[in-house]
């Protein structure tokens, strides 16, 4: 900024010292202004990039909102996150473009009654999403996004189906988070059995998680869902379906965590069939929050 006013200085002699002052403190003030904007924008890429290294699957948030930080493993008691890990892949494939529903035809048949389509058989870039959408796309007749849960979890009495069963889902989710630099991996003794854990590693990608959770149902609250990221508004749905979405809202106070389960409960209470009518939804997403509220 000095060497923009001496150049303007030696270039107009006859300028007053007055007039050279306030020359120099419009130019001050608009490069303030130029550079408030390029700060902001470096801060965007910066953050574009640290998202591209730490960037996460939506079976990964799940997964990570459900693992204690220091024990390195999901609760015991929670039979809900295998099933809700499922209804991410199918979210996630939806998402990327590469799964929809079939078309609903003359008479509108309900989102649970229609089957899921493979639109792309591209690979994903993810070993489970491929595995997943190969499954998808080699079956028929097709099936519906109820029984692609319950197949791909493995919950079906027909033995002829049990081979669409992915397995170890939650130890390859947290290997994929090893390598992302989120988790870690030892081994802990449980008296009778050795087993592999996966304690957290990176605090700040979790802790990113979690204020993205808290505040969408916050100070973002946009009491609209269709105005809501649409990533974001699946991680909701499915955190709740696999009983993780608690640890997202335990460091809150009271009155904010009471706040924020109203506003949860409000999204749960949307009606998939009618929300899947207006315009720019994925209704594939909502057939698996539909799937999930029955």
């Amino acid at each position: 900024m000095t060497s923009l006013t001496q150049r303007s200085s030696g270039l107009v002699q006859r300028r007053t010292e007055a007039s050279r002052s306030a020359a120099a403190d419009k130019e001050r003030g608009s490069g303030d202004e130029d550079s408030e904007p390029r700060r902001g924008e470096e801060q965007e890429e910066d953050d574009k990039g640290d998202s591209k290294e730490t960037r996460l699957t939506l079976m990964e948030e799940v997964l990570l909102l459900g693992l204690k930080d220091r024990e390195g493993y999901t609760s015991f008691w929670n039979d809900c996150i295998s099933s809700g890990l499922r209804g991410c892949m199918l979210i996630e494939l939806a998402l990327r473009g590469r799964l929809q529903l079939e078309a609903c035809g003359m008479r509108r048949k309900s989102l649970l009654a229609r089957k899921v389509i493979c639109k792309s058989d591209a690979p994903a870039g993810d070993v489970l999403l491929d595995e997943a959408l190969k499954h998808i796309k080699e079956t028929q007749p097709p099936e519906t996004v109820q029984s692609w849960i319950e197949l791909l979890s493995g919950e079906t009495w027909n033995p002829l189906k049990l081979h669409y069963q992915l397995r170890n889902v939650r130890e390859r989710l947290a290997k994929n988070l090893v390598e992302k630099g989120v988790l870690t991996t030892e081994k802990q003794n449980f008296l009778l059995f050795d087993m592999t854990t996966h304690p957290l590693t990176n605090n700040n990608i979790k802790q990113r998680l979690i204020k993205r959770v808290q505040e969408a149902v916050l100070e973002k609250w946009v009491n609209d869902p269709h105005r809501m990221d649409k990533r974001l508004l699946a991680l909701i749905f499915l955190a709740h379906s696999s009983d993780v979405l608690e640890n997202a809202f335990a460091p809150l106070l009271d009155d904010q965590y009471d706040l924020a389960m109203k506003r949860v409960r409000l999204l749960l209470d949307l009606d998939p069939e009618v929300e899947s009518m207006k315009t720019n939804t994925n209704e594939l997403v909502w057939a698996v929050m539909a799937a999930f509220t029955k």
